[in-house]
């Protein structure tokens, strides 16, 4: 930032007065030379004024000129003796050009002067002003004096009779004409001053309010993005831009309808704001992996006129509290769903097994047609499957305590691959593969529970896998939890699908109860863990378990089995 302290402000008003005044000596002396050669010109008068004048003032304003710039590193600690030292070195100057050119009856007697009183009155003030006036009016009225009294040599045309009228003229009106310049030059220049401050003073508490103002938008943690009627984005403070995860230069003088809304959305939604006053709504952005919900309000931007220069929208992430919103509901649903099943379990379970129990009865008689022996069976065969899904149902409804111990999650991992890979639900057209990074690490948990994630979401990826395909089990530490991630190259799922994966008695396969996916929803929340799907129709699943960690890492390794 440039220095703008009063003395540096001095200094280069007074350079710049020197510069000016060495081009107009030397704009004034070259028009007269031109004169000079000029045809027809009167060269014994034109040779006068040139050495009587203008040489005189070029050589004196050169010689000043040096003096400014000999003396400028010296005195630049003090740049009001500096700018006196000008102002008098131009009055003896202008006194004997004067002098030359007439004396009293010189054109340039008062002219000149004026010019240095109302300079040193603008550099420096009131009283500086007075104090080169008055030094003018004795040098000019010293020289007035000593040419009338012949105490300073000339032609004897330009004295003047002391008892004349004329002579108290010539000195009183440069005298008040030198005091009312000085003091007319003061005055403004004081108004001048007083206004400057003043205005430096409001700059200063404009600058102040800017920056407290910045300060604010900045420390609000919601977003606050500004357009102008046309959509452009004027400005985004530092939470929007981490909101939307995006750089200033990506957003600033682009289109609001291209990067955080749609054409149509941004349209639909001015219209609306323009009859309502103010919009709120939500919008679903694609940022990433997972969608990201915006919640924001839409208003419009009033300039002090009351006229609309544009739209505020001020929007925050709400998709930690849809996803929480979410949870609470399916937790709200399987807890209700729970109760049921329980109820229904002790209802059916008693007469199921009094069913059961007669039917293998019946079965081991002898004399039974064929017909009845095959009813027989398949009323046995439907029990036992009902029996099962009521068991699966008392342990989606009372979960037995879950222990805590600390278990080796990788070892875990190994064993229960090595079984599902001699289990009959892993067939000649399915592979299973298997990598850990560490290959062990101590969690503390249930590993009962952890073992029904495994093999809940394992037969799940083989059901989707009908047709044959690779099953990917992962784990690897996080900074803050040790990830499971079982990927599969099956059917997929669609986004519906993905939205009641996890509700009981919601299942994608024929022969599925739903219950599985709820055991696991549930004995991941009793862990402190967290659960994540990635899918699409034809591209696969991936579902990702994350178990918080307690101890530090025992073998950094990494198997691939």
């Amino acid at each position: 930032m440039p220095d703008t302290s009063p003395s540096k402000s001095l200094e280069r008003h007074l350079f710049w007065y020197v510069v000016l005044r060495l081009i107009v000596a030397g704009t004034m002396v070259t028009v007269s030379v031109l004169l000079w050669l000029s045809p027809g010109s009167d060269q014994l008068q034109a040779t006068e004024s040139i050495t009587g004048f203008f040489f005189p003032l070029l050589g004196g304003t050169s010689l000043a000129t040096l003096s400014f710039f000999a003396l400028r590193k010296p005195l630049r600690r003090w740049p009001e003796v500096h700018a006196y030292l000008q102002c008098l070195t131009d009055l003896v100057v202008i006194t004997l050009v004067v002098y030359h050119s007439g004396g009293p009856t010189s054109p340039f007697a008062i002219t000149f002067y004026i010019v240095i009183i109302i300079v040193a009155s603008v550099l420096m003030g009131r009283k500086a002003g007075m104090m080169i006036a008055s030094i003018a009016f004795l040098l000019y009225g010293s020289m007035v004096v000593g040419v009338s009294l012949g105490w300073l040599p000339g032609d004897g045309s330009t004295a003047l009779d002391p008892r004349s009228t004329r002579f108290a003229y010539s000195l009183l009106v440069p005298l008040a004409g030198f005091l009312g310049v000085a003091t007319l030059t003061s005055l403004l220049t004081a108004d001048k001053i007083s206004i400057a401050r003043e205005l430096e003073a409001k700059k200063v508490d404009l600058a102040d309010l800017q920056v407290v103002h910045q300060d604010v938008i900045e420390s609000i943690p919601s977003g606050i993005c500004t357009t102008d009627l046309a959509g452009t984005i004027i400005t985004i403070n530092s939470a929007g831009l981490e909101i939307l995860n995006l750089q200033i230069e990506d957003l600033a003088g682009q289109p609001i309808q291209s990067t955080i809304f749609s054409s149509e959305q941004w349209e639909e939604f001015t219209a609306v704001q323009r009859d309502e006053g103010r919009l709120r709504s939500e919008v679903t952005l694609e940022n990433g992996e997972q969608p990201q919900h915006i919640g924001f309000t839409l208003s419009p931007l009033i300039n002090a006129e009351g006229a609309q220069r544009g739209s505020i929208v001020i929007f925050q992430d709400l998709t930690a509290w849809r996803k929480l919103e979410q949870e609470v509901r399916l937790q709200e649903r399987m807890a209700a769903v729970g109760s049921l099943a329980a109820g229904l379990a002790h209802e059916i379970g008693n007469p199921l097994a009094a069913i059961s129990g007669s039917v293998q009865m019946l079965s081991a008689r002898t004399g039974l047609e064929p017909r009845e022996s095959k009813l027989l069976d398949i009323v046995l065969k439907e029990s036992q499957r009902l029996d099962r899904t009521i068991k699966g149902f008392l342990r989606f409804a009372r979960p037995r305590d879950r222990s805590n111990s600390r278990f080796d999650v990788g070892q875990l991992l190994r064993e229960n691959v090595e079984l599902l890979r001699n289990s009959p639900e892993v067939r000649d057209h399915h592979r299973v593969e298997l990598s850990l990074a560490p290959a062990r690490f101590m969690l503390i948990g249930d590993p009962d529970q952890i073992s029904q994630i495994f093999w809940n979401l394992a037969r799940n990826a083989l059901k989707a896998m009908a047709e044959g395909g690779t099953l990917s089990i992962e784990g690897h530490l996080d900074s803050t939890a040790y990830i499971v991630r079982f990927s599969d190259s099956g059917h997929g799922m669609t986004e519906k699908e993905q939205a009641t994966l996890f509700h009981p008695f919601h299942s994608s396969f024929d022969s599925g109860t739903g219950i599985g996916m709820a055991i696991v929803y549930r004995i991941v929340q009793e862990h402190g863990g967290e659960l994540q799907v990635k899918s699409s129709p034809g591209a696969g699943c991936t579902i990702t378990v994350s178990l918080p960690t307690i101890d530090d890492l025992l073998a950094p390794a990494t198997e691939t089995l």
